[in-house]
């Protein structure tokens, strides 16, 4: 019997299962996509039933693809969501995701208190209107029904191993995005517990991210998974990402673009920066991932092709084509500058109120100009976070990346140009399910070193053009003033239209 294990990530867009076998190569991909609400202007939402839904369909995919039983599922997820629920784990609100927005004022309050850096240290979660911690604090000021009635709060993740066990567990990883995990401790923070008014009853029960569980009901919601099939509870996203592309080691560092964005690298210990409030997540109990996430990331392209070129449909031959009239413009697009804050902004300016602007317009500029600034404004903002992350460590000499952008080499040697830095392409499945399964393997006992080997000559590797490199760093001394000096401007604007 063909042995194999599947990496599960549940994302921000949809629910991707991949499937590889013992050697490392993958036998079958399958994914299925789900809406976000946004009900009021700054919300966002997602119904925790379709993504049930989702995984169940890509399980029974893959195992009726392959005709077998795979020897482990694992779990990669996006962090910050929370969800309230009753004592038989059934939902009483949607699933608030990571760029919902309603409780900056709450985060900001925080952030200002003399409690703010004490907690940021301790939970290694920048406060944000993305962390649940803000989020629950919400929902007492706002909705107390609610947050009254709620049995638990809980994420995407726990909401699925709840829906496969009857237990409530959250992993490390997943626990220490939601700004109440004592990530030195390894257990819930008390006082950030007390600031939102919270018992650890309220909450999950956190466990190691290789913590496995197994049970012979699970053949009444897949069709062909047994008891022999053991699920790996995994980590976040991000942690998860960096484990796929080894990017644990000094001087490696790893930038995803989906949705979102970040940046990340890996260390023994955190690594602490309370003005720019990189974050410090867990991927096990002994590697802290560092680093600093933004809101607008294939989002904000999204929005400019929406917006510039009025597309409702946007297909992999609406991507080549807009990539290729990019192409056609020169690097610093003839003066003009995006700052990308579309859906307001995490690091390194860690404001909701925050938002997008062109500088620089002149009569010369057509819909190409736009549009290639929009992907270079994309490109600047995460080299933001990765000037503050260089500056608490020592120098990356290589970026290990993943996301929907690689498929593009223009983005990519973009990226490479600003960066001033080798990216590599170390995975072209999922990242994120990739590491998951490497969790799942470890666990195991399979040595993901020797797949690592494997795979190594498989490397796509970007080297970037430093004369670019050149013409980019003057703007981007221009990009970041940019924020600060319409600061004031923006939030005079936020407050006028809400």
């Amino acid at each position: 019997m063909l042995k194999y294990f599947v990496g599960v990530d549940l994302g921000t867009g949809s629910t991707k299962a991949v499937a590889v076998d013992a050697d490392g190569s993958v036998l079958y991909t399958s994914q299925k996509h789900y809406p976000t609400s946004n009900p009021q202007p700054g919300y966002s939402e997602q119904n925790p039933c379709l993504i049930w839904d989702a995984f169940v369909f890509c399980i029974n995919d893959v195992t009726a693809t392959i005709g077998s039983i795979p020897v482990a599922v694992s779990f990669s997820a996006a962090m910050h969501s929370v969800m309230a629920i009753n004592s038989e784990g059934e939902p009483l609100s949607n699933a608030i995701q990571w760029a919902d927005a309603r409780s900056g004022d709450i985060a900001q309050s925080i952030r200002d208190s003399t409690q703010g850096e004490d907690i940021y240290r301790h939970t290694g979660t920048a406060i944000y209107a993305m962390s649940p911690l803000c989020k629950i604090i919400w929902w007492r000021n706002n909705d107390y029904p609610l947050y009254n009635n709620a049995h638990k709060f809980i994420s995407i993740k726990e909401y699925i191993w709840y829906k496969l066990f009857g237990v409530f567990e959250i992993d490390h990883s997943i626990a220490s995005a939601t700004g109440l995990f004592d990530i030195l401790a390894l257990d819930w923070y008390d006082q950030a517990m007390a600031l939102a008014g919270l018992t650890p009853d309220k909450l999950s029960v956190p466990v190691a991210t290789k913590h496995s569980r197994s049970s012979h009901l699970l053949s009444t919601v897949f069709k062909d998974i047994t008891a022999e099939t053991k699920f790996v509870i995994g980590a976040s996203d991000g942690c998860c990402a960096n484990l796929s592309g080894n990017a644990i080691q000094p001087g490696i560092g790893a930038i995803t673009i989906g949705t979102s964005g970040a940046v990340r690298i890996g260390s023994d210990e955190p690594i602490y920066n309370f003005e720019a409030m990189t974050f410090n997540y867990l991927l096990d109990e002994n590697t802290f991932i560092c680093g600093g996430a933004v809101n607008n990331g294939g989002a904000a392209l999204d929005w400019l092709l929406q917006n510039f070129l009025k597309l409702t449909d946007i297909t992999t031959e609406t991507y080549e084509g807009v990539f290729g009239e990019i192409d056609k413009v020169k690097p610093g697009s003839n003066g003009l500058l995006f700052l990308p804050y579309l859906y307001a902004e995490r690091a390194p300016v860690w404001d909701a109120k925050s938002s997008g602007a062109f500088l620089n317009i002149r009569f010369s500029h057509s819909r190409e100009h736009f549009l290639r600034a929009g992907l270079e404004g994309i490109c600047f903002a995460l080299n933001d976070v990765l000037s503050a992350v260089q500056h608490s460590l020592q120098p990356i000499d290589e970026i290990v990346i993943s996301g929907g952008f690689i498929s593009s080499k223009i983005w990519v040697q973009m990226l490479a140009d600003i960066t001033g830095k080798r990216l590599v392409v170390q995975q072209t499945e999922d990242a994120s399910a990739i590491g998951a399964i490497y969790l799942a393997m470890s666990a195991f006992g399979v040595d993901i070193d020797v797949i690592r080997e494997k795979d190594a000559g498989h490397r796509q590797v970007t080297e970037p053009n430093m004369t670019n490199h050149g013409i980019y760093n003057q703007t981007f001394a221009v990009y970041q003033k940019l924020y600060k000096n319409l600061k004031e401007s923006m939030h005079l604007m936020h407050n006028l239209n809400n």
